[in-house]
Formats: C-alpha cells, structure tokens, sequence
C-alpha cells in the first residue's frame, strides 16, 4: 500500500484544516494564519483511500460492569490547587497549564513534587532546561525528595515508551511546545506537532492510568498557543493570570471533566516559591485608604467562595476634547453601561469628565454582581464624599437603574460580616428572603440607584456626625 503525501494549510489559531492558501480562515476569521504543512495518505493501488476495519466488540462494556476504585484522586499537597482540580488530581487524566512567561507554572509544578514525592515516583521531563538547571531550581524552592526523576529529551515516543516500561505515577511534560514527534514533518511548536504530541500523551495517561501535566506557552493575545482542539484533547485546562509586577497569582480552571470550572485559587510569588492565600479577602482589602472618595467594596462569588474586592473609581476633569475611559479588572463596556444609567436615570453628568476604574491587586471582577459597588464609586468619587469604610454593596443594575438580585446572598453577607464590615447593601428581592436576625451585620434592601445613593448619604451624614462628636 503506497503512501501519498499530501499538502495541506492548517490555520495557527483553530486548526482549520484547508487544500489551498487562504488569507482569511473561513472558521475563526483571524487573518495571515494558515501555515504549510505536510501530511502523508494511505492510498490502495486502485488510487483510492485505504480504510481499515477493526472488530472492537469485544472491548464494548456495560457500565455497571466497569470496576470503580475509590481512590481516583490523588493529593496534591496544595489545598488551592486541588479546590481547582475538583479535589486533586485524577487518574489517569492529562491536565494542561497555561500562563505568561515568569508566572510560576514551572514553580507550581515542582513544588507539589515535594509532597507527592513522598510516597509516589514522578516523573519530570524537561525540554527548555537542562537538569542541571532544574536541580538549581529546586534546591531554591526546597524540593529534595528522591522519588523525583528528571528526563531531559524533545521526542514525544520516547517519552511514552519511557513511561510504559517504567511506569511512574505522575508526569510533568515542560512544555509541550517543545515536543516533536521524529516522523512528522514539521518544527517543535507546530500545528501539526503540538496536537499529535498531545494526543501520543493522552492515549498514554488512558492507556497507563498516569496522571500527567502538560505546560502549555500562550501567544501575544494571552490563549494557549498550538491549535484549539489541544484543549478539546484534554481533560482540564488551568490558566495562570496576574501581572508580572504584583505577587499575586489567580490560578483558574477554563476547562475541567472533573470539577467546576467556577473555582480559583490564588497565590502569592514569593522568593521560595508560591504559597497559598488562604484569605484572598483580606489580602484584596489590605491597604485600604480611609476617608478617600471613590472607594467601595464588593463580594464576588468564585465558585463556592466568596472573595471581597476593592473597586476604586477616579473621576476628574478631561484636558481632552474627548474623554477617557479606562476601566482595569472590570469589563469596558459594563462600565460604559452603569456610566449610561448614571446619566439617564440618575441626572449625572460625565459627558467631559475622565472615568477611572480599578478593581485592586490584579483580581478581575467578571461577576455583575460588582454593578452596584462600580455606580457607588463613580458617585462617590463624582461628588468627592468618601463611602462608609464599614459599607460594603452588590447587586446587578438594570437599564432601568433598578438593582437587580444576586445569588448567594447569605454566603456573601457571612464573608462581609467575617471581615468586619458592619453595613451590607443588597437587593430588596433578596432582602425579602433572608432573616436579619441571623446576621451582626446591618443588612440594608435597596430596589434602585435613587435609594442606594439615598443609603449612601445617609450613612455618609451619620459618619459625620459621629466624626464631629468625638
């Protein structure tokens, strides 16, 4: 049977497969993205296709007959990597870790060698660094268990024959972008390479029941770089976000088989490594500035944790003929919304006024649930008068400045009350369900801007005058 070869354009961003060179993929729409490649056909002598038939019937089994052993996870030694994963990580399961370049993935993984590495071999295959290098890296982190074992090669086969004949229980692949497979005729990083590759290691973490890793580089745009179906190919995809210059890392699930993609966890970059925050509210909220318009705090559900967040507000006379809008952690264009609603409903006027916003420590606030808190800055910082330091706010605003309910009140009125604040406005249909007694907190229902503005300044008035007493 003669093998054809065949030319083929794949486009770098979705893997949209096409016979001719095309400046526009007709799938992702991203233009100058189809790359060349080579790929060999099975022909039969009749210049048709050859398709082989395989009886599998055997293989078919019930599923009350599939042998179910409890233990299907493993421990990772790090309690906001596992809250990730769904609680630890899975047999056989092939994980893939994305981020920026310095954000800590090569840092996360070798340290839960150190606690895994008591009882478990694992195995580390290198192909950006020597082990010499990894060993200095180690020894920086405090990694010295001698159930680590460190393979420094590019090609993909070996690597699995490595793993069947030595079967270790878990593989930490860094990074896939730098796997090849010898018969592929293409560079380490390609299309076609990083998707075979990742498919070799699946079918050899199914096959072996081996955990593994994948380290994944991103692109300019921040996704995962190598074809979209890599992401369909394994089980979980964890993201690395943060900036560069903060400490503080926000480790997040996009993808999981196993769990909820709804959970994160957060770190802090420290000189021995990453360490667990196990109270990313007070970390948000330390260094709060007191008696400073524009501040409010709001509480966001990840997962099931809720997680406090400063929102801050500047707005300011533009020297501009236009003027700026500029909203860090906080969607764009939800803010031009609020902005909108605060003019129409509320009679604000920002029409030549710069607007800032800023949700502190590098945390994104994705949830509408933060509307309430953003329209309490802007007004605050509009009218420069400071926001009750004890306040905090959520809720959803509507086009019609109405506020809107949330879910899970009570677990965000328990986490504010946890951290000391003493006042809690929320919305009145979600205020209508809840008994105040249970709470220290004072819990106030708003069921518009006009009375959660009328809130604010009565408690702004009552702060004064307590102020002015003492």
């Amino acid at each position: 049977m003669a093998r054809k070869v065949k030319t083929v354009y794949i486009c770098s961003q979705c893997g949209f497969e096409s016979s001719k060179w095309n400046g526009r993929c007709q799938r992702c729409g991203e233009w100058n993205t189809f790359e060349e490649q080579e790929v060999c056909v099975a022909v039969s002598k009749s210049g048709t296709i050859k398709r082989t038939s395989v009886d599998v019937s055997s293989k078919i089994m019930g599923l009350s007959a599939i042998d179910f052993n409890d233990e299907v996870r493993y421990n990772t030694g790090i309690d906001e990597l596992d809250r990730v994963l769904g609680g630890g990580l899975v047999k056989g399961s092939i994980v893939l870790l994305g981020g920026e370049p310095g954000i800590g993935k090569s840092t996360l993984l070798l340290q839960i060698c150190q606690f895994m590495g008591d009882d478990k071999n694992i195995l580390y295959v290198s192909g950006e660094e020597s082990a010499r290098q990894i060993k200095l890296r180690a020894e920086r982190l405090g990694v010295d268990t001698e159930n680590l074992y460190i393979l420094t090669i590019t090609d993909a086969e070996a690597i699995c024959n490595v793993i069947s004949s030595e079967k270790p229980n878990i593989v930490i692949i860094d990074s896939i972008q730098t796997m090849s497979i010898q018969e592929i005729q293409s560079s380490p990083g390609s299309i076609t390479q990083v998707r075979e590759c990742t498919n070799l290691f699946m079918q050899t973490a199914k096959t072996e029941e081996v955990p593994i890793f994948i380290v994944g580089h991103v692109n300019k745009d921040g996704a995962i770089a190598g074809p979209k179906v890599m992401e369909h190919i394994v089980d979980a995809v964890l993201y690395f976000e943060g900036e560069r210059h903060l400490s503080y890392r926000i480790l997040r699930a996009v993808k999981n088989r196993f769990g909820s993609t709804n959970e994160i966890g957060v770190f802090e970059m420290l000189d021995k490594g990453l360490n667990e925050v196990k109270n990313p509210s007070a970390v948000f909220l330390s260094g709060r500035p007191q008696n400073v318009s524009g501040s409010c705090v709001s509480c966001v559900m990840e997962g099931s944790r809720p997680i406090l967040a400063e929102v801050q507000a500047l707005v300011t006379k533009s020297g501009f003929s236009a003027p700026r809008r500029t909203a860090t952690g906080f969607d764009y264009n939800r803010m031009a919304i609020i902005m909108a609603v605060l003019e129409k409903r509320m009679g604000l006027f920002f029409g030549t006024l710069d607007a800032y916003i800023n949700i502190v420590g590098g945390f994104r606030l994705d949830e509408p649930a933060g509307d309430l808190s953003v329209a309490l800055a802007l007004y605050s910082s509009l009218l420069d008068k400071p926001i009750n330091e004890k306040m905090i706010a959520f809720g959803e605003i509507g086009l019609g400045g109405e506020i809107r309910t949330v879910s899970h009140v009570v677990q965000r009125i328990k986490e504010a009350e946890r951290m000391g604040f003493e006042i809690c406005l929320i919305p009145k249909q979600s205020f209508s369900g809840l008994n105040a007694g249970d709470f220290k907190i004072r819990v106030i229902g708003v069921s518009n801007l006009k009375q959660a503005f009328s809130a604010f300044e009565k408690l702004s008035a009552n702060k004064n005058h307590d102020t002015s007493k003492a």
